[in-house]
């Protein structure tokens, strides 16, 4: 792929891998609600090839910038705003850290993909005629992207009443963990074995 030789070329170190908050490679700020999916999603995720915390990625490497070049095609945005737009196309499940989307703008406004004005203090980054050339060369990669950005949204939902469940169940525990009086072997037993059962009734259903 020309455009991704050319970022190999210039050793700019943007692959979408930094961790921040559970995400180990892709730098995505909040870590994801609710733990991992799955098998090697780890307690958090970030996707296939860019650093969730038990493994694996969510991105192949460069990906991340198409997907930016991508939203910025469909409107010329600020980095704030393209941190957003990626956290929704993910069902909030997690957001990119400026510390992953700026390198990567930056990356993309020397290959020729973006220019940017000041507005504020702010940059505004609109797309190239080179970038939809780019865009066009990586059509492929970008639908790939998009289908699995639809398919971990799609895991990151949960249902309001299992959200609910949920919520109760860690406040009950904290709660009785946290209490004046300490617990006893009895009471640890018994909490145990109701946490160890509510988890065999889950997996049955």
């Amino acid at each position: 792929m020309r455009s991704d030789k050319y970022v190999h070329g210039r050793g700019h170190g943007c692959d979408e891998s930094h961790g921040r908050r559970g995400f180990g490679g892709f730098g995505f700020g909040r870590g994801m609600r609710g733990g991992g999916f799955g098998p090697g999603w780890g307690a958090r995720h970030e996707g296939r090839g860019h650093g969730r915390r038990g493994g694996g990625r969510l991105f192949d490497h460069g990906t991340l910038r198409w997907v930016l070049l991508s939203l910025i095609a469909d409107k010329p945005s600020h980095g704030y705003e393209l941190i957003k737009a990626v956290e929704t196309k993910l069902g909030g499940a997690y957001s990119p850290s400026p510390g992953v989307i700026y390198p990567s703008l930056t990356l993309l406004e020397e290959m020729g993909a973006l220019e940017s004005e000041a507005q504020g203090g702010k940059k505004l980054y609109s797309i190239t005629e080179a970038g939809r050339a780019l865009l066009a060369e990586n059509a492929e990669v970008l639908r790939g992207a998009e289908a699995t950005m639809d398919k971990f949204a799609a895991r990151a939902l949960r249902p309001a009443a299992i959200q609910d469940a949920i919520g109760r169940l860690r406040h009950a525990v904290h709660a009785r963990l946290t209490g004046e009086t300490a617990l006893t072997e009895a009471q640890v037993e018994a909490i145990a074995a109701a946490i160890a059962a509510a988890a065999d009734t889950v997996e049955k259903a």
